[in-house]
């Protein structure tokens, strides 16, 4: 099928939930690795659903900002490396690239040097623009991480900047020529004044009403608050059901959907209500890049094993090499819990169990990081010599990773569903 925009492709599941009470929960899946986006061409070639690659800022950017810590990315070596892996897998099916919190103090140096406003505005800007010239199919636009505002964000600003961007890309879009992109609004922060059930209508019914004065088009979708929260491996929020559904009637009213953020590790319960629930969309990102890690440790015991035994030579100095990088990129700060948030590197390296939580939580920032990559090489050399295929081992538990959330929120065969309809 010619590829509609995401815009109309939720179009065409309205379609279906109105005409056959046909209801799903689309899946963003965050840009780990090469590893994961062939995962995710493999099983949307096997089971029919559209992929929604979503990247942050920190993930994915434009060279003058430091690129991305997925693969040194660029908007534009993104979109080129992800077509070249759908052309290996033979995936000819939908994939939509999405940035997922774009914006001002989006990237860590910019929120830690607390930009003023209009200087973080300019780089905002200027991300999106890489971002249309790149050919993304659906910006987030989230101006909430405001410093030193305190709990709160301040509903009239980030409403003010909200429009003030969109504004910007519309006008960057249609002087570019390029065809319309979908728009995501708002947070998933569990602080602050846009969480609740009635800061979400007030923030929506006001936001709508503006974009319509100025002739902007409304969201696809807005972030709303369902208590997830992920922290470790885990999903710590305290999940709420009857909240969702509030929400999510509330973003409908204006044909909008409801986007949740934080979905990794939830129960198979709570994953399998998400369509009933009306939860449109649902991002997923960090469980997959701990899948990755678990199983690039696991192969790593492998080699040990096979090493201990004689039946292979040389082994790799991967868990030294991958433990190393990731404590000392300091990345697992964001999420870890208690007193461990503060200690430094020297202190977590000295802890055992923690230095292996702490790989477990974070080794995926490091997957490019030369020496890792070096080890993970040698590792799999060794691995292939004793008769084994690692690299199909870590794409298929990844793959069966994602599958559950495809599973679960109804997406197998929606592609062609949807064509039917549109």
């Amino acid at each position: 099928m010619q590829k509609p925009g995401l815009r109309e492709f939720m179009q065409g599941i309205y379609k279906l939930e109105e005409a056959q009470n046909l209801r799903c929960t689309m899946l963003g899946i965050g840009p780990m690795s090469e590893n994961l986006i062939e995962a995710c061409f493999l099983l949307a070639k096997k089971k029919d659903f559209p992929v929604m690659f979503i990247a942050s800022r920190n993930q994915v950017d434009a060279d003058e900002f430091g690129g991305g810590y997925v693969c040194s990315w660029n908007q534009d070596t993104f979109r080129r490396d992800i077509a070249k892996i759908a052309g290996r897998c033979r995936y000819d099916g939908l994939y939509y690239l999405c940035r997922d919190h774009g914006g001002p103090w989006q990237r860590d140096k910019e929120r830690s040097d607390k930009l003023p406003v209009a200087e973080a505005m300019e780089l905002g800007k200027r991300s999106y623009l890489y971002d249309l010239k790149a050919g993304f199919d659906l910006l987030h636009i989230d101006p909430t991480k405001i410093p030193d505002v305190g709990d709160v964000v301040p509903m009239d600003m980030v409403l003010d900047l909200t429009i003030e961007l969109i504004e910007y890309c519309e006008a960057q879009r249609k002087a570019l020529g390029l065809p319309p992109v979908a728009y995501e609004v708002g947070t998933e922060e569990t602080n602050g004044g846009l969480t609740g059930v009635e800061s979400y209508n007030q923030f929506i019914n006001t936001l709508v009403e503006r974009l319509n004065a100025k002739g902007l088009p409304l969201p696809v979708y807005i972030v709303g608050q369902t208590g997830t929260l992920t922290r470790l491996t885990e999903n710590v929020g305290h999940f709420n059901a009857d909240q969702a559904v509030a929400l999510s009637k509330a973003a409908r009213v204006h044909g909008v959907g409801l986007k949740e953020h934080n979905g990794d590790y939830l129960s198979d319960f709570i994953l399998e209500l998400h369509p009933a629930l009306g939860i449109t969309a649902t991002n997923v990102a960090p469980e997959y890049g701990v899948v990755e890690t678990q199983t690039l440790l696991r192969l790593a015991r492998i080699e040990r094993w096979l090493c201990d035994r004689k039946m292979l030579s040389g082994p790799s100095r991967f868990p030294e090499v991958f433990t190393r990088a990731s404590i000392a990129s300091q990345r697992w700060r964001k999420w870890m819990v208690g007193d461990a948030r503060g200690y430094t590197v020297d202190q977590v390296l000295a802890d055992e169990a923690l230095s292996a939580e702490v790989v477990e939580i974070c080794g995926h920032y490091t997957f490019n990081d030369p020496e890792v990559k070096a080890e993970i090489a040698k590792m799999y050399a060794g691995l292939e010599a004793a008769g084994l295929d690692p690299h199909r081992i870590v794409v298929n538990a990844v793959m069966k990773s994602i599958e559950r959330y495809v599973d679960a929120f109804n997406l197998e065969g929606i592609t062609s569903k949807v064509a039917a309809v549109l």
